[in-house]
């Protein structure tokens, strides 16, 4: 049973680092097996409290606060007699779910934890500002903040995350149990204290991770726990290093700054929904100078409330219009504040006022078309640092199904073929069956605004679709929807296409199924640079030892000759020099083996992984200017 499933409360990450910090060597050896049975023990009490009993003597008592979260050690009682420093209350901690850490101050908003916001969403408590993508200013021009010198404390905070992190990666998934959490959560606290978020946030993506993976949750994949792993590095390797560069240390707030009179025009709504129970809707705005905005409604709730939300009431200003309405429409705002990602602020000086919409052919929408989508792409690859992509928009031909995927062919001279995925894969959203829907009508032309995914070849996430202007064999959308439909809120049936698709009483579970579409070559999938990642997964799934291991092996050895012989010949030194570290024993001065230095070993991890980072997006950038397939 994994945590999100028992009645267990979350638990700060510093009251389980202290917890297990004072454990003796012999108890920790136990904690593991201990922990793994405490879920199922648990019990809630009608006061609200949770009780675990541990045999015939021990109880463990967990009280949390008014907020639900344990953030006391106080909070967490044993009835032993070594009690606070006993197993039973460590293994009770560590079977409760992490808490996310507060903001330093209190938000305009709530949002919910960093893996419930979609790509680009609003920002996060606890994590970094990200900054947005390419032509999209924040409204208000404002200097660039001072590069400073890190303290003392930052870097001591920062080297000791970094040193956590090493010894974590060494030990993997198989070994990363709760003692080597503890570290990690121990040494975020210190980095939380020296004013660090992002490495904080970073070394909490990672716990996460390292928990799923022991739990074997479905949700979980080893290449998020990777690219955790690959950020948590980065970060806190130049952090240690004594960089000064702002967006290392991040921020724990949210720096609304004043952003005067604005007008924004509705560009299509975002379903909002996680695996730890927030669910909302993001509207996505543009200016007519095409600064980006966004308002964002995101709190608990599940899937009830992201399919509701996107027709709740916007709080901006007293404006009397819903997600949908403005969607389709405009805001006239006075008195706006801004984040630096383009989030509007709820403040009480705010006032907004509706504005009719404009249609996606108009100013300021039209631009977004205007450009190909190989040079937004580019942009946002050379520019990204850690910010997610921002919105493209293109025109396509449908080219039909293939897979999971909608394959489409950019309407431009020697276009690419491109590949449609569902922004949201869950089946009570309706993007699945809107691709499904026009995967039906091969040669279709319709317009798409959505996000690329730049972890894949030539890949958009699509969160609205249009008729394309001028075209007759297009989509064919009620007047009210001003000529797009969400498709994360709105359903495509029959009337919405041309004639020759289903019947409007045919629905997407009924429509009959499109004839698969030939895929072509996926310059990142086809390229040998998997041999890179596997061998990467493999020291976060096994560590150090399984590494070593397989470095030992002839056949992975004669792996790196494909990655040569395709040009790959960085790639496949770091491959080799992370084989060699990995199974290096060092020897003292008698000749006796020592342990080896696990930061040797995660330097020669992160020297691969960002080398590997930066081929693939290379491989990306390409698939999106390389002409269609014939």
């Amino acid at each position: 049973m994994s945590s999100a499933d028992t009645p267990l409360p979350a638990v700060a990450p510093e009251v389980l680092a202290e917890a297990v910090e004072n454990l003796t060597a012999r108890l920790r050896k136990k904690l593991d097996a201990v922990t793994a049975s405490c879920a199922a023990a648990a019990v809630r009490e009608p006061d609200g409290s949770v009780g675990i009993r541990f045999g015939e003597d021990a109880v463990v008592t967990l009280r949390p606060g008014p907020e639900g979260t344990l953030t006391r050690a106080e909070q967490a009682v044993c009835s032993c007699l070594l009690a606070p420093r006993c197993l039973h209350r460590a293994a009770a901690l560590g079977a409760a779910p992490l808490a996310d850490t507060p903001l330093a101050d209190t938000p305009l908003t709530d949002t919910p934890p960093a893996e419930a916001l979609p790509v680009g969403a609003p920002p996060v408590p606890g994590e970094p500002a990200r900054p947005r993508g390419p032509g999209t200013p924040p409204g208000p021009e404002t200097p660039a903040p001072p590069e400073r010198a890190l303290t003392g404390a930052q870097t001591a905070a920062a080297t000791a995350l970094w040193e956590a992190a090493a010894e974590a990666l060494a030990a993997g998934v198989t070994a990363g149990g709760a003692v080597v959490q503890a570290e990690l959560l121990r040494a975020a606290h210190t980095a939380r204290l020296a004013a660090l978020p992002r490495a904080e946030a970073a070394a909490l993506r990672v716990v996460r991770g390292l928990r799923a993976a022991r739990e074997r949750q479905a949700a979980q994949r080893l290449g998020d726990l990777t690219e955790a792993f690959r950020e948590l590095l980065y970060t806190t390797a130049l952090l240690a290093s004594g960089s000064t560069d702002p967006a290392l240390t991040g921020t724990s707030r949210r720096a609304y700054a004043p952003g005067g009179s604005l007008r924004v025009y509705g560009l299509c709504r975002e379903p909002v929904l996680s695996a730890t129970g927030y669910g909302g809707v993001v509207t996505h705005l543009l200016a007519p100078d095409g600064a980006r905005y966004s308002v964002a409604d995101v709190r608990p709730g599940g899937l009830a409330r992201a399919r509701g939300a996107g027709s709740a009431s916007v709080a901006l200003g007293g404006a009397a219009l819903d997600h949908a309405g403005l969607a389709r429409g405009g805001l006239r705002i006075a008195g706006a504040t801004v984040s630096p990602e383009g989030r509007l602020g709820a403040g009480r000086g705010v006032k907004a006022t509706p504005l009719p919409g404009t249609s996606w052919s108009d100013a300021p929408a039209a631009a977004l078309f205007a450009r190909p989508a190989a040079e937004a792409v580019a942009d946002g690859l050379a520019s990204q640092d850690g910010a997610e992509p921002a919105l493209l928009g293109c025109d396509v031909a449908v080219v039909g199904a293939a897979g999971e995927h909608l394959l489409v062919r950019e309407a431009r001279p020697d276009g690419p073929l491109l590949r449609l995925r569902a922004a949201h894969p869950h089946p009570e959203l309706p993007h699945a069956d809107n691709l499904r829907r026009l995967a039906g009508h091969p040669g279709l032309r319709i317009r798409v605004l959505g996000r690329p995914d730049l972890d894949r070849a030539a890949t958009l996430r699509p969160l609205a679709v249009g008729p394309v202007p001028g075209a007759d064999h297009t989509l064919r959308l009620p007047e009210e929807w001003l000529g797009r439909a969400d498709l994360g809120y709105d359903r495509l049936q029959g009337q919405h296409l041309p004639p020759a698709g289903p019947t409007s009483d045919t629905t997407p579970d009924t429509a009959p199924a499109a004839a698969p579409a030939p895929a072509g070559p996926d310059p990142l999938a086809d390229s040998p640079l998997w041999r890179v990642r596997r061998l990467l997964e493999t020291g976060v799934a096994g560590g150090r030892r399984a590494v070593a291991e397989s470095a030992r092996d002839a056949d992975h050895r004669s792996g790196y000759g494909p990655l040569r012989r395709a040009g790959f010949t960085a790639a496949a030194d770091c491959a080799a020099a992370l084989a060699a570290e990995a199974d290096r024993r060092p020897r003292d001065a008698f000749g006796r083996l020592g342990d080896p230095s696990a930061e040797g070993y995660a330097r020669a991890w992160l020297a691969a992984a960002a080398h590997l980072s930066a081929a693939e997006r290379s491989l990306v950038a390409a698939s999106w200017a390389s002409p269609p397939l014939t």
